[in-house]
């Protein structure tokens, strides 16, 4: 007899998954590993923003209760606020949900939405939370293919091919993860009318919004396609540094009729949870109005910028890889040259020789094998230390490989 159910069974993370318990265990028998396989800016000595540390000691006695399920209507309304000065129009108090961080609102999403047998579009590489709920709900993915030589850019012709009477929901990862770039207007239009002509309901993850390099503009997808079902996605985990606090949200968006439908899905679901982290909310408003600790790490001189100079840089050094630089966020997305046999495999390997760990390709569903996902956290001198070791492993390895 199995206690555990059927769908769990191909339920796997390559990001907290068997070589991170490894690092675990190494670290615990006091042998250092860098640990490049997940983006929590903390780890590397990224500090709580003064602004949220002075909210957090104003208003600890105001969470002690459970707080509305919807969120608590100070840190709703700084939400709607920000969305508004994006440009997002005709969305209310009503279209704004806080759960514990976007993993959480992911859940809801694919509990209200997802049916047996539905297809949802997701883009390859994606971040493994959309597979992962997905494959849960029972619903099926599909994944479109977001090109390489064109910038990972998603392939709006493939998108079309893959359309069919039981597509339901697509998957919009932009600033994107694993991959780091920003899509452009055109991109986004192209696709929101692929949605428009389909009846197709885009879930827009943006949580990297705010951190986007000098040089492009991070466009929310809901102000390309006003008359779409959206539902974009942000939080603090990564713009505030603030992953412990699990601050995630959703706003709803475009056709009234479809979205009343699934505010009222929402609705029940959120209910049944009972609300969320109200600690983190009280601390919202205050994050939502510090814009320059954000900002501060974009510019010359700031911590994101240097590291991603300094990884540009030591990159352009290995003659095994090759990379699209990354505009936005902290992840870069290299392939190697001459193929892997198994990216997996490389990725243990690695771990097992030098203590560094990273994410393989195939943890976000890029199914050539060649890829791996460096986060982009650690000082400048670290992060060079590190991809110079990383060019020295693959060196010997694809010696041994005769290549």
């Amino acid at each position: 007899m199995d206690f555990c159910a059927e769908r769990i069974k191909t339920i796997e993370s390559d990001i907290r998954g068997k070589n991170y318990y490894t690092a675990l265990d190494f670290e615990s028998k006091g042998i250092k590993v860098l640990k490049l396989n997940t983006g929590n800016p903390a780890t590397f000595g990224f500090g709580m923003p003064d602004s949220v540390r002075a909210a957090l000691m104003e208003n600890p006695d105001r969470a002690v209760g459970y707080s509305d399920p919807r969120g608590a209507a100070t840190a709703r309304q700084a939400i709607l606020d920000y969305h508004l000065s994006t440009g997002i129009k005709d969305i209310t108090l009503d279209d704004v949900f806080i759960g514990n961080g976007v993993s959480e609102i992911g859940s809801i999403l694919s509990t209200v939405l997802f049916n047996p047998g539905d297809e949802i579009l997701l883009p390859m590489p994606t971040y493994s939370l959309w597979s992962m709920q997905t494959e849960l709900s029972g619903a099926k993915t599909v994944y479109y293919k977001c090109d390489e030589q064109n910038g990972w850019n998603p392939d709006i012709d493939h998108i079309k091919s893959l359309v069919t009477p039981k597509t339901k929901c697509m998957v919009v990862i932009n600033p994107n993860n694993p991959t780091g770039v920003v899509y452009s207007e055109e991109i986004l239009k192209e696709i929101a009318e692929i949605a428009r002509q389909n009846n197709i309901i885009v879930l827009s993850d943006e949580i990297y919004d705010r951190l986007v390099f000098e040089g492009k503009k991070h466009i929310p997808f809901a102000t390309v396609a006003p008359d779409v079902p959206v539902i974009t996605m942000s939080g603090l985990s990564k713009s505030h540094c603030l992953c412990g606090f699990r601050c995630g949200w959703m706003v709803l968006s475009g056709n009234e009729k479809v979205r009343s439908e699934i505010r009222e899905g929402i609705m029940k679901v959120v209910a049944i949870r009972l609300s969320a982290n109200a600690i983190m909310e009280t601390i919202i408003p205050a994050a939502i109005k510090d814009t320059e600790y954000t900002k501060a790490m974009l510019k010359e001189g700031g911590r994101l910028y240097e590291q991603r100079k300094a990884a540009w840089a030591a990159l352009d050094k290995i003659e095994g890889l090759s990379y699209v630089k990354n505009d936005a966020a902290f992840y870069i997305f290299p392939r190697v040259k001459a193929g892997l046999d198994s990216d997996k495999k490389f990725v243990r390997e690695l771990l097992l020789e030098k203590k560094i760990l990273l994410v393989p390709g195939t943890g976000f569903l890029q199914q050539d094998n060649d890829h791996f996902r460096i986060i982009l956290l650690p000082e400048a001198n670290e992060l060079n230390w590190a991809i110079n070791e990383i060019g020295d492993f693959l060196k010997n390895y694809n010696s041994k490989r005769g290549v």
